[in-house]
């Protein structure tokens, strides 16, 4: 049952993160599918990609974490349908913009 809400709240924060970023456009099948597919991402490719970019991440101090997820969102909306990102600006808003959504909840859920 935890993974069942922890996946809508994803879907519907990425739902309202898209609503809040223009350029971003996103179907509700989209928007579950799209929580499943960046959970994904974010489990297998993540650790490659911060192991990979360890040292500029240190040099940004942690500001290029940002830059992964973008380009992790970029890769969530080349598979899913119904899911669509403008360009990498626009994932870089959006997945800030997914992470405060997603903190926000987070805080809302553990109350």
């Amino acid at each position: 049952m935890k993974l069942f809400s922890h996946w809508l709240i994803s879907a519907l924060a990425i739902g309202i993160a898209a609503y809040l970023v223009p350029g971003v456009t996103v179907t509700i099948p989209g928007a579950l599918i799209a929580a499943v597919v960046l959970g994904a991402l974010n489990l297998f490719i993540r650790p490659i990609l911060v192991v990979l970019t360890f040292p500029i991440t240190v040099i940004t101090l942690g500001l290029f974490s940002l830059v992964i997820n973008a380009v992790l969102v970029m890769l969530a909306s080349l598979v899913v349908p119904g899911f669509s990102i403008a360009g990498f600006w626009t994932a870089l808003v959006f997945a800030l913009a997914l992470s405060v959504v997603s903190w926000v909840f987070g805080i809302w859920k553990n109350a």
